[in-house]
C-alpha cells in the first residue's frame, strides 16, 4: 500500500512538472517589444525591419518600439519610416524610460508609429539637419536639405494625423518639447508610465492599417521581448563614429609600431584587426573623403618624420593634417552625428606624441657613436698583451685582438684604437696626460 502511495505521488510530480514545462502557446494574444537605445544606423534599420516581419509571422497584436535616441543617419531613418508606415502590424513607438528622448531622427521615427507615446520626464524635438560635426549646413545645400527634411517631417505628420505645424518647426527652428506639451499639441497620442500602462491606454484605439480601419485589442496580452542578434549588436557598436574613429587610430598606431619594431607581432596583429573593423564601420557610415585623404596624408607625414627626420617639420604637419581630417571625417549631410572633439584631440595628440618621440629616438641613435662591432671599438683604450713590433696582440673591450702600430710598443702599455683593416686593429700609443689635457 505504501508503495502505491509513493508511485502515485511521483506520478503527480511528473505530470505537474510536465504541465509547468509546456511552452506558452505562441498563438495566444501577445505583443512584441524591442528596445532601441542609441543612434539610428543600418543595424537599427535591419533590427526594426526584422522585428516587423517577425511580428507579422507570429501574429502579434502589435510591435512596441521602446526608443531613446539622439538621432542618426538620415538614410537609415527614411528607410525605417517607410517600413513603419507600410507595416502590416500595428507599430507603437514609445519614448522611454524617464530621461530618454527622441532627438533629431528620433522625431520622425516616433511620429511614424500608428501610436506615438512617451513616458513621463522625456522629450522630443530638435530635428534641424546638421553636419557630422554638429555645425549648421550653410548655403544653398543647407537650404535644400532643410526644405527636404521639413517636407519629410510634414508628410509623416499628415499621414498619421498629427500636428504638421509643429513637425515643420521641429526641423526649421529646432524646437523641443516635453511629453505633456507633446500630448497637448497632438504630437503624440499617449503618456504612459510603463509598457503595461501603455497597452492599457492603447487598447480599443482605432488606427488605419494597410489602408483599412483597425481596432487595437491589447487588453491582457502577453509581452514578448526580443533583442538584437549578435551580428546586429556588432554592427550597431561599430556604426558609432567615435568607435570607428578609435578603431582606425588604434590600427594606425599598431601597424606603425610593427613596422618600426619588426618581429613584435602583437601590435601588428591587433592593429590590422582594428583597421579592418574601422573599414567595416566606414562602409556603414557616410564618409567625407576629403577628411579621409587628409588623415592619410597626416599618417604619411608622421611616418616620414620617423625615417627622414626634418627637425619636426614633417611631424607637426602630420599632426595638423590628422586633426583637420579627423574633424572632417564624418562631416556630411547624411547624418547628424560625428566624432566628439575631445576624442579627436586626445587621439591625435597621443598618436602624434608617440610618433615624434620615436622619431627623436631614431634621430638620436643615428647621431650617437656606434657601440657594437669594429666601429664600436674606435676610440677605445686597451692594453698591449703581445709586443707590437709593429704587429702583436692587445686586450680591449674584454677581448683579444690582433693589432698593428706605427711604432714599437711594449707589453703592458696603453694603446688607443684609431682604425681597423679587416680584423686587424690599428692603434697608437695612449698618453694619459695627453688625454687629460
Amino acid at each position: 500500500m505504501r508503495t502505491l502511495k509513493i508511485l502515485f505521488f511521483l506520478t503527480l510530480m511528473v505530470v505537474g512538472l510536465g504541465v509547468m514545462a509546456q511552452p506558452q502557446d505562441p498563438s495566444a494574444p501577445h505583443v512584441d517589444v524591442i528596445v532601441i537605445d542609441g543612434t539610428i544606423n543600418p543595424a537599427v534599420d535591419d533590427f526594426i525591419r526584422e522585428s516587423i516581419g517577425r511580428a507579422k509571422l507570429n501574429r502579434a497584436q502589435a510591435l512596441v518600439i521602446q526608443l531613446d535616441t539622439p538621432g542618426g543617419l538620415l538614410t537609415s531613418t527614411r528607410t525605417i519610416v517607410k517600413e513603419i508606415l507600410g507595416a502590416p502590424v500595428p507599430v507603437i513607438v514609445y519614448v522611454s524610460p524617464s530621461g530618454a528622448g527622441a532627438g533629431s531622427a528620433g522625431v520622425f521615427v516616433t511620429m511614424s508609429g500608428h501610436i506615438a507615446a512617451m513616458a513621463p520626464g522625456t522629450n522630443i524635438g530638435a530635428a534641424h539637419p546638421v553636419s557630422g560635426g554638429g555645425q549648421e549646413v550653410k548655403g544653398v545645400m543647407g537650404e535644400k536639405i532643410e526644405n527636404f527634411t521639413a517636407s519629410f517631417s510634414e508628410s509623416i505628420a499628415q499621414q498619421r494625423g498629427r500636428n504638421t505645424e509643429w513637425a515643420v518647426q521641429a526641423v526649421r527652428k529646432s524646437v523641443s518639447i516635453t511629453e505633456r506639451e507633446a500630448l497637448k499639441k497632438n504630437v503624440i497620442d499617449i503618456v504612459a508610465k510603463d509598457i503595461d500602462d501603455l497597452l492599457r491606454q492603447a487598447d480599443g484605439r482605432k488606427i488605419e492599417l494597410e489602408g483599412r480601419p483597425h481596432t487595437l485589442a491589447l487588453k491582457g496580452v502577453r509581452i514578448v521581448r526580443y533583442e538584437m542578434s549578435l551580428k546586429q549588436r556588432i554592427i550597431n557598436a561599430i556604426a558609432d563614429p567615435n568607435i570607428a574613429y578609435l578603431f582606425m587610430m588604434a590600427g594606425i598606431l599598431g601597424l606603425y609600431m610593427e613596422f618600426s619594431h619588426p618581429g613584435v607581432f602583437f601590435p601588428g596583429v591587433a592593429g590590422a584587426i582594428c583597421l579592418l573593423l574601422a573599414l567595416a564601420s566606414f562602409q556603414l557610415l557616410p564618409i567625407n573623403y576629403t577628411g579621409l585623404i587628409l588623415m592619410l596624408l597626416g599618417v604619411a607625414l608622421l611616418v616620414g618624420e620617423a625615417f627622414f627626420p626634418s627637425f619636426g617639420v614633417l611631424g607637426v604637419g602630420g599632426i595638423i593634417a590628422m586633426a583637420l581630417g579627423s574633424l572632417l571625417l564624418f562631416d556630411t549631410q547624411g547624418s547628424d552625428f560625428g566624432v566628439d572633439r575631445p576624442i579627436v584631440f586626445t587621439a591625435v595628440g597621443t598618436l602624434g606624441a608617440f610618433v615624434l618621440a620615436v622619431s627623436y629616438l631614431v634621430f638620436r641613435s643615428q647621431k650617437s657613436r656606434p657601440t657594437l662591432g669594429l666601429e664600436g671599438l674606435l676610440g677605445e683604450v686597451g692594453e698591449v698583451r703581445g709586443k707590437l713590433n709593429p704587429a702583436g696582440k692587445i686586450f680591449v673591450h674584454g677581448e683579444y685582438w690582433n693589432a698593428q702600430a706605427d711604432a714599437e710598443i711594449d707589453i703592458g702599455e696603453k694603446v688607443k684604437v684609431v682604425g681597423y683593416d679587416g680584423m686587424c686593429l690599428k692603434v697608437s700609443r695612449f698618453s694619459e696626460s695627453g688625454a687629460k689635457n
